[in-house]
């Protein structure tokens, strides 16, 4: 996907920043380099993740539009130059293909994959009801405001279909198989500075917070979210009513 200069970071001087292969704070750090210290088995499942991600199985195509692009609303990687944008929705529908659960189920919610697809049509709905045109066809801000409501555990819409599925606990699976996708994936690893598997090697320096002598130390650089991010206006929202009156104090 290609990457909207208006859905960038910017940097303190509020100038989109240029989407890299690598962002983060270890910009010449590479995981993959140290794949020769690691087992025979470790290192396939890995290279996988990168040469071969899974084909898409469970979704119909119309169902992978348009959880793509809820995916690219609530984890972006505008930040990344196309080539290098990690796959998510793949691992999500190979999860729901095979029918692996995260090991546990809410008591009130239906069977994972009949959960997405129930959440599918909720936002194609939503979006028909509060604008008349089908969720893929709503500027990426109306959409955003859209799933913020459903993050909020406030959905703007398809009543009868939320009653189905519980909001919040569907919001804490699919964004718990999003976040494990993307951390599961090597280039996510050069992003955060983690060294990869710890079999056979090991890590050695586990105090004082001191990198592996094949880690890298962090280049830190000022970013902030884009001008118009709604997450960023529910934050600042949040962050005005938690404040503390006179006489007050906040715990955190």
């Amino acid at each position: 996907m290609e990457s909207d200069p208006a859905r960038l970071p910017v940097d303190a001087e509020g100038k989109p920043l240029v989407p890299r292969p690598q962002p983060g704070y270890y910009p010449k750090f590479s995981t993959l380099s140290q794949q020769a210290f690691w087992d025979a088995a470790t290192r396939t499942v890995v290279l996988q993740r990168v040469t071969a991600p899974p084909p898409v199985r469970f979704f119909t195509a119309p169902e992978a539009e348009i959880i793509q692009r809820v995916i690219e609303h609530v984890l972006p990687q505008d930040d990344r130059v196309p080539e290098r944008q990690i796959p998510i929705l793949p691992f999500i529908d190979e999860r729901l293909f095979a029918g692996r659960t995260p090991g546990y189920r809410f008591e009130d919610m239906p069977p994972d994959g009949e959960a997405y697809r129930l959440f599918l049509r909720a936002v194609d709905l939503m979006a028909l009801e509060a604008h008349g045109a089908q969720f893929l066809r709503l500027p990426w801000h109306e959409a955003d405001v859209l799933l913020q409501s459903v993050h909020d555990g406030k959905p703007s819409g398809a009543q009868d279909i939320w009653k189905k599925l519980p909001v919040k606990h569907f919001w804490t699976i699919m964004m718990g198989d999003c976040v494990e996708a993307y951390y599961a994936h090597p280039w996510a690893w050069d992003e955060i500075g983690f060294g990869g598997p710890a079999y056979p090697r090991a890590y050695f320096r586990l105090e004082g917070g001191a990198p592996e002598p094949w880690e890298s130390h962090e280049r830190h650089y000022a970013w902030d979210l884009p001008p118009g991010c709604v997450s960023g206006e529910h934050e600042a929202e949040a962050a005005h009513t938690d404040t503390p009156t006179h006489g007050e104090t906040g715990s955190h």
